[in-house]
């Protein structure tokens, strides 16, 4: 068979070979009996004295399992291995090099002596990338039988089920590994009413422009929390955002720029609130922030802080925001009397000449 081969791939494709062989984090493993015995059998039919399962890294060829060769993985530029996955679709069979050359042969060693046969099939993923080659060599020249080639791909079809095998396996130890994190982390930072929290805000929707938890969310949430008692129910702060002029930001940006005011505003929000604080996007320029287990001086401190973000946000135009500050007490009041009493500060602060915190002052009785 020539040993013509097909164009390089792009760097665009190589990366993407890559990418593919790494998510099979088998370079560099140890041993398996399955992958031996796939190199044996190889052996043992095409009636050769090397084989090997060779994975073919950025800039090596590293061998997984391998009969007759003396050393764990070669540079890529002197593989054989290198070449045939130049044509991933097609079994590469020389049966004399000396005659039909590929430039590594003349410098490759089996044994100190240079190779004269050599015969690989492409490993492939399932989306067609070359991972490396079950390959056979010899130091003689030789032709192999069209049983003994379709043998050769057959063993080659069995160590991409293998490697298949180990690559489902891979992915679900990871898998486990981050969900036990994630269950270690929660246990120790949150208490029982935050894990619940965290289980919900996995489902609840969000907005898709802000990625903040939309009303829909926000429901499902204070429907949970309503199942607790009001005496196990922690004491909270809301605080109510609205972007200043937004409408006048639209009609002279246009409604794209409005779309960066909201992002610029959420990510305001994001960046100043703890992992247990939620934030819903309420109304179209309106932001929800709950603070559980925060007194009203500190959450407006935390709302002078997101107005100053978003003073400094990266926009081509001015942006100001009015915040209304609010505290709840479970055991006396409904979350829309909270709610209602900062939507009350929120109007001070708009018409005292917003970009401003007004906190509510209503009396509180015992």
């Amino acid at each position: 068979m020539s040993a013509t081969r097909a164009p390089l791939h792009t760097h665009a494709d190589e990366a993407a070979r890559l990418a593919a062989l790494e998510a099979y984090a088998i370079l560099d493993s140890a041993p398996e009996q399955a992958f031996d015995d796939i190199v044996r059998l190889a052996v043992t039919v095409c009636d050769v004295p090397a084989a090997s399962i060779s994975l073919i890294d950025r800039e090596r060829v590293w061998f997984k399992a391998q009969i007759g060769i003396d050393q764990p993985q070669v540079p890529r530029e002197l593989s054989l291995c290198n070449h045939a996955i130049d044509a991933p679709g097609r079994t590469l069979v020389v049966d004399d090099l000396a005659i039909d050359p590929i430039p590594a042969a003349r410098r490759r060693r089996l044994g100190g002596k240079p190779p004269r046969f050599y015969a690989g099939v492409p490993l492939l993923s399932p989306d067609g990338y070359a991972l490396g080659t079950l390959c056979v060599a010899d130091v003689r020249p030789r032709h192999l039988s069209d049983v003994q080639v379709e043998s050769l791909e057959l063993l080659a079809r069995q160590t991409q089920h293998l490697l298949e095998l180990r690559r489902m396996m891979v992915e679900q130890g990871r898998l486990l590994s981050a969900r036990e994190q994630a269950a270690q982390t929660a246990e120790l930072a949150r208490a029982e009413w935050q894990r619940r929290h965290d289980a919900l805000r996995q489902s609840a929707s969000r907005d898709p422009l802000t990625g903040l938890l939309n009303r829909a969310g926000m429901e499902e949430l204070l429907a949970e929390a309503l199942l607790t008692a009001p005496s196990e129910r922690v004491r909270y702060t809301l605080l109510l955002l609205d972007i200043d002029y937004f409408k006048q930001v639209n009609d002279r940006y246009g409604h794209l720029a409005g779309d960066e005011a909201l992002r610029a505003v959420a990510q305001a929000v994001i960046s100043t609130i703890r992992a247990g604080d939620i934030a819903v996007r309420y109304g179209g320029e309106e932001i929800l922030v709950y603070l559980p287990g925060t007194s009203l001086a500190a959450a407006t401190e935390v709302a002078h802080r997101i107005r100053e973000a978003v003073t400094r946000a990266a926009l081509p135009f001015r942006l100001t925001v009015s915040v209304g500050v609010a505290a709840g007490d479970p055991t006396r009041d409904t979350p829309a009397q909270t709610f209602d009493r900062a939507d009350q500060a929120l109007y001070r602060a708009k018409q005292g000449g917003r970009d401003r915190v007004a906190v509510d002052d209503t009396p509180m009785l015992s």
